[in-house]
This record gives C-alpha cells, structure tokens and sequence, in this order.
C-alpha cells in the first residue's frame, strides 16, 4: 500500500549506515518533497540532507559527452551479504547489541525534471525478495535515496576528476595542471585592465603596471582564499561584475572635463570606493549576516543575476570589433572551432583545443594580425598612427586612423618602455579618495559580486569536494574575498577582486580540481607579476583583439548565469515568468535610465560605446541632492541591479515548493563536524581553525 514519505515504516539500517551518521536528525526536504536534481547538493543526500561519501557505492563510468552512465555489472544481490557485514555483525553480537538486517534494494524510480534521478522507493517486506535492479544502473542505499545517474557534463559527480580537492599528484603533474588553470583563464585576469585604462586616458605604460598589479594582487588573494577562505580552488581576480560600476564611475560628469593626468585622478577616486565598499563585503561575511542572506539566495536569483552582467555589454562588444572585422572575425569563429568542433580531439591526453581555446585562438589571431602589419596591409601614405586625431590635417588620415589603431599589431610601445622588473606596491597611484556616492554604489555591487560567488562556491564543491561547504564556510569565504578587494583597493587595480565564475567551467574541463594546483599557479603568478615585460606583452594586444576575447569571455559569462538553472525545475512556469521579467527588465529599465533626457545626435565627447553609462546628468531621479541622484540614476542604470531585484523579490515571494526553487542546499555545521573528509575539506589550517571554532557563524 502506498503511504505518505514522511509516515512509510522504516526499514532498519545497516551498520556501515549507522556509524556513517549515528545521530543526524531526518532533516532532508528532498524526503518530503522528491527532489531530484542532479547537481544540487541532494544528489547523495541521506536523511540528514548531507552529502556522505561513505554511504554512496562508487559510481559507474560516466561517459561525459555521451551524457549518460556507461553499463555497469550487476550489484551483488541484496540477500547475500559480504564478508564486511558478516564480521560486523558477529561483532555486534558479541557486543551484546542486534545486528541490522542488510537492507532490501527495490528498483528505482524514475526523476521527472531531467536531473540526477533520485527517487524515495517504497519500502519493500523483507519476506518478498524483489528484482534486481538493471544492469545499467547502480543501486544507492542511503536513506531514502535509491539511484543515481548523472548526465550533466558540468555536474557529473566528482569520481571522474583527475585530482580531486585534497589530491597532490606529484610537483610536475601539479605544475603541468596549475599552469594549464591560469592560462585557461588568462582572458578573465587581462582583459579588465585593457578596457579600463584607456577609458581613464591612461597611456600603454599605465596598462602595463595595471596589468601587473592586477596578476601579482590575484596571485595573493588566490593563496589566501584556498587556505583561509572556502578552502576551494577557485582563482581570485578583477571580476566583470565591477566593469559596469566602473565604467560609471570613470564616465561620471565631473571626470569629464579633467585636464592632465586624469588616470590618477580617477584611480584614487575608484581605490577610494573599493576600499569602503570592500570593507562593508568582509563584515558582511564575517559578522554572520551572509548566513541569512543565503536563504534569499538560489538558483532562480543567481541564474538572471549573473547573465545580465554578459549582457550588459552587447553595446560594446561587436562595434568595437567592427573596426576591423577581417581580424576580429577570424578570432572568433576559431575559438568557436576550437572549442565546439575540435573539442573531441585529445593530444597527449588532453583535449587541448577545448581548454586552450582561447589562449590558440589569440595566439593564432595575433600572429595574422603581426603578418598583415608587416605585409603593409594597414600603411597608408602620410598617416602616422602615434599622432593624436586632433592634430592631425588630413582628411584621409583622420579617417582611417580608428582602423590603424585597431589592426595594426605595432601600435603599442608598452613592451619596448615595460623594465624587467617591477614590484606593486601599495598606494602607488597615490592616497585614494573616498566619495560617499561612489561609495554607496559599489556596496550594492560588493552584494552582488557576493551573490555570484555563492553559486560558484556550491558549484566547485560538488565537483571536487565531499560534500557542499556549511553556511559558515560561506560567509568565511565572503569575507576574505572583502579583504581581497581591500587589497585590490590598495594596491590599485581598478577593479574589486571576487571569484572568477569562469573557474567552475575551467575545473569541469580541466578536470584538476586540486588546492594544491592552484597554490602553485599563484606563486608562479606572482613571479610573472614582478617581470615587467609580461605586463608590457599583455598591454600590447592590438584592440581589436581585445573587442574579441570580451565578446567571447561576456557570452561564456552569461551561459554561466543562465546554467545554474539546472538546480531547478527549468520548465516550471513559476521559473520561466521570473527568469523572463528579470532578464528582459533588466535590459529594458536601464536603457530607460541611460536614454532619458538624451538629445539624440549630440555632439558628445564621450564615445559612442561609453554613453550608456553617462547617466548621472540626466536620469529621472532629479532631486534637490546630487548625492541621491547619483547614486539612484547610477544604480538604476545597472543591468545586474535590476535583474537581482526584480529575482530576488519574486523567488521570495511567489509560492513554490523547494525542489522547483532547487535552493541551494549545504552542509550542516554538526554533521559536517562529525565526518573526517568534510574537516580535512573546509577546515583552517595552522590551528587557525580553533579561532573560528568559537564563532559558528563562519567555520565548520
């Protein structure tokens, strides 16, 4: 007879089961709901909605493009017990205890929402042997969790990884993978500074030294997130969630008209900003506040949240590209080769196309680019690249300038005037400037930036760790990441520095999922950092292969955001009216902010691609405080602003159960304490861990 989940008689559990978790509370609502996703962290949730590795029998084969399990033999027949119960029982006995009768394994049923298909079976009389289960599915006794298939490339379960979070393989094949992490992600590290210094009026020599600081500011926020923060490898640096707030800063009205060294100006003004705003993001995390922002915070908020931040700059990327579409095209359709078409192929054993897409793809652009300079392609008679537009007198000139900026690969001399070496220091722009409403505007964003590494930090764990990190882990790596950003401030990056949502992608591909890997890409980092020609060699990528890479890097950032949708019901028409108003608000409401007020056709100093974020003079908030209309015009005209509000205010609000929501789901703190693997995960080293074993709202 069928009962209720909640109500069904319980079959007594084994011993393996019993001393995985002796006295965790049924706490788990994937029991009283069905939840059946793939990736959410109730994959291999038991009956105290935690993952337990020893509970969960080693998984088949999972074929990742094939997107399926591949056939496993038979699992012995639940009736025969092994030598391991025999002995266990006997022991029992002795010990003056029953033994557990080995539980029934009843076939499973089917998901419905095409994640990880996990079903509550009914319970089975012990006195009618049910039949066995198919050969292509493995059986998973775990409270109430009885299969589990995974064919989701991203979320496959973490037994496929080549090294997992605590693995050390040995200094070469760490160096060998370390180096291979960074250079994935070379785009996300380089490209901020490349859009924002000479949108500051720095020179190629200022982009160097930016471009320096921000790897040797990276290198050390990486090594102090990976032992003191999540714990997790994921890279720290200048994230694109800052771009846009940036952008409005740089833009404002009253830097317009800056006559002189403007770039130190505006830095000190946007070091200023970063600072207060970073400090605000480490007492969020460390005073405990993120822990209850957390049940605000799921996939249906993150999803929308972090796509309107790709797409916030489609005005950007393709016209800036435009002006020289032979070059740009050329690097984008063979990243597109290298990473869809060629992705199959393996060379030494690694799929080199697919990882190194993108690096190729700029290599093999920026040698076309070289050939063509040398060729004489972009030489026109009397045109001198180096002399400014204004002074210049001829009209031929003046009008293929734009195209000889951006195709000519020797139109930097950021090589030639980088030294040798260089060593960041702090305050080297000068003392940073603190304005309240810059200031106001980059907390609502440190919010933000905190909301997409929480998807990261769910993501990455179940990948390479044994269970998702607890609350407290979350707030302590919030936190750290506010103290990263103060570093970021200081040192004069630019930009704050939060976790890269790239990294969860590069560790699927790259399938290292190893601290220690990413410890040694930091210090090589910072090493890199302190040669001053590598900065100088970044800084001289031709523009338009810069348009290029962002249009690649924006568009793998919001198929990022829209992917955290497979935690959820994804064909819920609760999901799809909210993803829907957030996004298409969240395009809609800030072109009304950035267009209000604007004499079409006027003759701004500003170029075309930056008006957007000229919003401050004319937005509707008009008010006798210039403060609060800053901060109100700026804020409104900020696409992931928007999407976060308008998603966090509907998820919160409109009626759905838990498993259409696919909230986040994380260990609890008692269990995760009572399990060896999750301490050696997430917990501090050196002892610092004592310290925060006090203050339970960030640690184990």
């Amino acid at each position: 007879m069928a009962q209720n989940s909640d109500k069904r008689p319980q079959t007594p559990a084994s011993d393996s089961d019993a001393q995985s978790s002796p006295a965790i509370p049924p706490s788990s609502w994937a029991k009283r709901t069905g939840f059946r996703p793939k990736f959410s962290g109730e994959a291999n949730a038991g009956d105290s909605g935690q993952f337990t590795r020893s509970n969960i029998a080693s998984p088949a084969p999972i074929d990742l493009e094939a997107g399926r399990a591949r056939p496993a033999r038979s699992p012995q027949p639940a009736n025969v017990q092994s030598d391991k119960d025999q002995s266990v029982k006997k022991r029992r006995e002795a010990e003056g205890s029953p033994a557990a009768p080995v539980p029934v394994a009843v076939p499973p049923k089917h998901g419905v929402n095409g994640h990880a298909r996990i079903a509550a079976a009914a319970e089975t009389p012990a006195a009618t042997p049910p039949p066995p289960p198919p050969a292509s599915r493995r059986a998973v006794r775990n409270g109430d969790v009885e299969n589990l298939v995974v064919d989701d490339e991203l979320m496959s379960r973490h037994s496929y990884m080549k090294y997992r979070l605590r693995e050390t393989p040995g200094l070469v094949p760490i160096g060998f993978y370390g180096f291979q992490h960074y250079i994935s992600m070379l785009g996300s590290l380089v490209l901020i500074p490349l859009v924002i210094v000479p949108a500051m009026g720095g020179d190629h020599e200022d982009t160097s030294v930016v471009i320096s600081t921000v790897l040797f500011v990276s290198g050390i926020t990486t090594l102090l997130h990976v032992n003191f923060g999540s714990r997790l490898p994921l890279i720290q640096g200048p994230s694109f969630v800052f771009l846009a707030p940036v952008l409005a800063i740089i833009k404002s009205p009253e830097f317009i008209g800056l006559n002189g060294n403007s770039f130190k100006h505006i830095m000190k003004e946007l070091q200023g900003a970063i600072i207060i705003a970073s400090a605000f993001q480490a007492l969020l995390g460390y005073s405990g506040v993120m822990t209850l922002l957390l049940r605000l915070i799921n996939p249906v908020v993150v999803s929308p949240t972090i796509a309107a931040v790709g797409l916030s700059f489609y005005s950007y990327g393709f016209p800036q590209l435009g002006a020289c579409l032979e070059i740009g095209m050329v690097q984008i359709l063979v990243v597109i080769m290298f990473s869809l078409y060629f992705r199959k192929i393996s060379l030494f054993g690694h799929r080199i196309f697919q990882i190194y897409a993108v690096p190729l793809g700029m290599a093999i652009t920026w040698a076309m680019a070289f050939l063509l300079t040398e060729a004489g392609a972009y030489k026109y008679n009397g045109c001198d690249v180096n002399i400014p537009t204004s002074n210049m007198i001829s009209e031929h000139c003046r009008k293929h300038v734009s195209r000889m900026k951006s195709c000519r690969a020797d139109t930097s001399h950021a090589l030639d005037s980088s030294p040798w070496f260089r060593f960041p220091y702090p305050l080297q722009w000068g003392t940073p400037v603190f304005n309240w409403k810059m200031v106001v505007v980059m907390c609502v964003v440190s919010v933000i930036s905190s909301v997409d590494s929480v998807g990261s930090y769910h993501a990455s764990s179940v990948l390479v760790a044994s269970r998702p990190p607890t609350p407290g882990v979350v707030s302590r790596g919030i936190g750290l990441e506010g103290l990263s950003s103060i570093m970021a401030g200081l040192w004069g990056t630019g930009i704050g520095s939060t976790t890269l949502t790239e990294n969860v992608h590069t560790i699927a591909v790259t399938k290292m999922g190893s601290r220690r890997a990413v410890e040694l890409g930091a210090c090589v980092l910072i090493i890199l950092s302190l040669v001053g020609k590598v900065g100088g060699f970044l800084a001289s990528i031709p523009q338009v292969m810069v348009a290029g890479l962002l249009c690649i890097m924006w568009a793998m950032l919001t198929a990022l955001g829209l992917s955290n949708l497979r935690y959820s019901e994804a064909g819920s028409s609760r999901n799809i009216i909210i993803i829907g108003l957030s996004l298409f608000f969240s395009l809609s409401v800030p072109a009304y902010f950035q267009q209000y007020g604007l004499v079409p056709n006027s003759n701004s100093p500003v170029p075309s691609y930056f008006q957007p974020y000229i919003v401050t003079s004319h937005g509707p908030f008009r008010s006798h405080y210039k403060g609060l209309n800053y901060v109100m015009n700026t804020l409104f005209s900020l696409h992931m602003v928007i999407a976060f509000l308008v998603a966090v205010v509907l998820d919160n609000t409109v009626p759905g159960s838990r498993q259409e929501r696919g909230v986040y789901v994380w260990s609890e703190q008692e269990a995760a304490r009572r399990e060896a693997g999750v301490v050696k995960d997430y917990g501090l080293p050196f002892r610092v861990g004592k310290v925060f074993r006090w203050v339970r709202w960030v640690g184990l």
